[in-house]
């Protein structure tokens, strides 16, 4: 490591040299630093808006999965067999599939083996059992905050290797000679009002992207406000898009921002809404469904089915996430759980279909108040939400139809390496899934791409970035261009925070599980024109909020490039699939739903390819259909494969 200075203007730019540049300091970022030490490469830095802040440090679910390969019992499992499954999502490339199954098990007891505690029985194996979309017992757990645990321990691991960590450091720009990364600007968050220390910069020869998915863009969202994604930075340095169209919605409280699935909803809460001031309190579920056995069934499975899935609108459970969204964003009114009362009086357990029926029978909880049988299934349920401020048996929780997780993202290859040399992204950033995906492959999908891009960077990009003299060459008008915008936005008034505020309502109405050609086509037009006028219409008042400004550029950028992704999907005959309704004037409709809720289901006729885009300097984008790449099938002799490992590395 070296460091120098670079004066532009009234700024003194501290410029750090590395090998590797790790931008994030969520599971998959940690990881990747961790690894990248122990293979050998140790010129590296970590580089985070906050060390506390971000998804896997502070968020979780009623009992957050980590998924891999079963290595339990008799349980009939391979490589190829859960690979398959991964494949089988729609979108996804075989490949890259086929190196998340593979890594599973190391990257799994690699965790174990630093201290998360993943439940094993008194022989040594690792029990496992079923999530979504998983055909064998593959999912396993250490509760809810499984993520916020890994994240924990691989921390450890980082602190006792000294591996230097900037703090407080937001990314803002990208640098790159060409198409291959030169370095990274940050905007200096640490500064307090010396405008010569606002920004600091990074010379280097690799970046490890693990920024998360793009959370900003987003008001009713399940990330944590902590986090809010940096994609359209990346955008911006010319890295292409994958499946941007795909992502996971949920039903998710408010504050705390936190998955509403299991037991909270088997244990069958009453709906309710308000008008905005909390008046007009109504039971909205009893004015659709008039049969109780079927609100009751649908409430339950709603714990079972927690995403918003348009296969399960007409004769599952998504139809609650619709009715919760009618009552948002067409009645303009909020939603709440009750746990207090029961969502049928005199409620009669016989009226359950059977699978309800039976599971509450097993659980011994055909009984009593919501909350009285989530507190006897799952009292850490209700606990959490006590440690919060919030007494389930007291008070209502407030809950809207949420962003979850991001399946597409930068577009990659089977070393996590993205169409620009040296950038490298991994975690939910990178798009490694498709339409569907079993529940906890995300936090595999995050190990095993650090672990991949940690490997090839220490076996292939060694050495040092460019040098001082050259760095500033080339880098010189990059960051000026940063340095003007930050500049031109400093106002007699603020308003960043309110175009915060609204651009994320808008996105949320027009962009998540529900989603109209017209309406995405008007939010494009309005989003351009945000970005074209953006140094002249947006204002802060104090230094401290430039944060803020960068920030909604890089949700704008984000919200661009998504919504043309969307409205290209909708022009090459996209049809309803995995978490977004696409409304269909020719299309069907469930009984007793309005207009705009219209829809054709899609026929997987798009399974098989993945759409990719690029934003070019002119601000357009330019998208790509191709064939997914196959489930490779590759020479597994034991013989040839070692010949060609020690031949200098083949495999790379």
């Amino acid at each position: 490591m070296s460091c120098y200075k670079i004066s532009i203007g009234d700024y003194e730019i501290p410029v750090y040299s590395y090998n590797t540049i790790i931008v994030g300091s969520g599971a998959a970022g940690l990881s990747a630093a961790d690894k990248l030490y122990n293979f050998g490469q140790k010129d590296i830095a970590v580089v985070t808006e906050n060390m506390l802040a971000g998804t896997s440090r502070n968020t979780g679910s009623d009992k957050q999965t980590y998924y891999k390969l079963s290595i339990e019992g008799s349980e009939n499992d391979s490589v190829r067999e859960m690979a398959q499954t991964l494949f089988e999502g729609q979108c996804v490339d075989g490949d890259i599939a086929l190196v998340e199954a593979a890594l599973s098990v190391q990257c799994f007891m690699k965790l174990v083996d630093i201290g998360v505690p993943f439940p094993v029985n008194r022989y040594g194996e690792f029990i496992g059992y079923k999530t979504d979309h998983d055909p064998r017992k593959r999912a396993t757990s250490v509760g809810p905050l499984t993520s916020k645990m890994m994240t924990e321990a691989l921390e450890k691991e980082i602190y006792s290797k000294n591996i230097p960590i900037f703090d407080h450091c937001l990314a803002v720009k990208i640098l790159k000679e060409n198409d291959r990364v030169l370095g990274l600007l940050c905007l200096n968050l640490k500064s307090k009002g010396d405008k010569k220390a606002t920004f600091t910069a990074f010379n280097c020869k690799n970046i490890i992207y693990a920024t998360g998915g793009p959370a900003g863009m987003y008001a009713d969202s399940v990330y944590p406000v902590s986090h809010h994604g940096s994609t359209g930075i990346a955008f911006l340095a010319g890295v292409k898009g994958k499946n941007l169209t795909e992502w996971q919605y949920g039903l998710a409280s408010v504050k705390p921002r936190w998955n509403v699935s299991g037991t909270y909803m088997q244990c069958l809460p009453r709906f309710i809404s308000t008008e905005q001031d909390g008046s007009d309190k109504k039971e909205f579920l009893n004015e659709y469904f008039s049969d109780k056995g079927e609100l009751l069934t649908k409430t339950f499975m709603k714990g079972y089915q927690w995403p918003f899935d348009v296969r399960k609108v007409e004769k599952g459970s998504s139809i609650i996430d619709i009715l919760v969204y009618i009552e948002l964003y067409i009645k303009n009114r909020r939603v709440f759980l009750d746990f207090t009362k029961n969502p049928v009086e005199n409620i009669d357990f016989s009226v359950l279909e059977d699978e309800a029926y039976d599971y509450l029978e097993k659980a011994g909880a055909l009984f009593g108040t919501p909350i009285e049988r989530l507190l006897h299934m799952n009292a850490p349920a209700v606990e959490f939400y006590k440690n919060h401020g919030i007494d389930l048996s007291e008070e209502p929780l407030e809950i809207a139809l949420c962003a979850q997780h991001n399946n597409g993202g930068l577009d990659v290859d089977i070393w996590w390496q993205t169409n620009i040399e040296g950038f490298f992204a991994v975690g939910e950033v990178a798009a490694t899934h498709g339409v569907y995906r079993p529940g906890g492959s995300a936090l595999n999908a995050g190990q095993v791409g650090a672990a991949r891009a940690a490997r090839f960077i220490a076996s292939r990009r060694t050495g040092d970035p460019v040098d001082s003299e050259v760095f500033t060459e080339i880098s010189r008008a990059q960051i000026e261009e940063i340095i003007e915008t930050a500049e031109a936005v400093y106002k007699d008034s603020t308003n960043v925070i309110e175009q915060l505020h609204n651009i994320r309502k808008k996105m949320s109405e027009v962009a998540a599980a529900i989603r109209n050609i017209t309406k995405i086509e008007e939010y494009i037009q309005s989003v351009k024109g945000m970005l074209d006028s953006f140094k002249e219409t947006v204002q802060v008042k104090d230094k401290n909020e430039l944060k803020h400004v960068f920030i909604l550029y890089d949700a704008l950028v984000s919200q661009y490039v998504y919504l043309c992704a969307i409205r290209d999907y909708i022009n090459n005959g996209g049809k309803s699939r995995g978490s977004a309704l696409y409304y269909a004037p020719d299309g069907n409709l469930v009984d007793n739903l309005p207009e705009m809720f219209r829809f054709n289901l899609d026929d997987h006729s798009k399974g098989n390819v993945v759409q990719t885009v690029s934003l070019d300097k002119t601000g357009n984008c330019t998208f790509n259909w191709r064939p997914v790449r196959p489930m490779p099938e590759e020479d597994s002799f034991f013989e040839n494969v070692w010949r060609s490992f020690r031949e200098n590395g083949n495999i790379y």
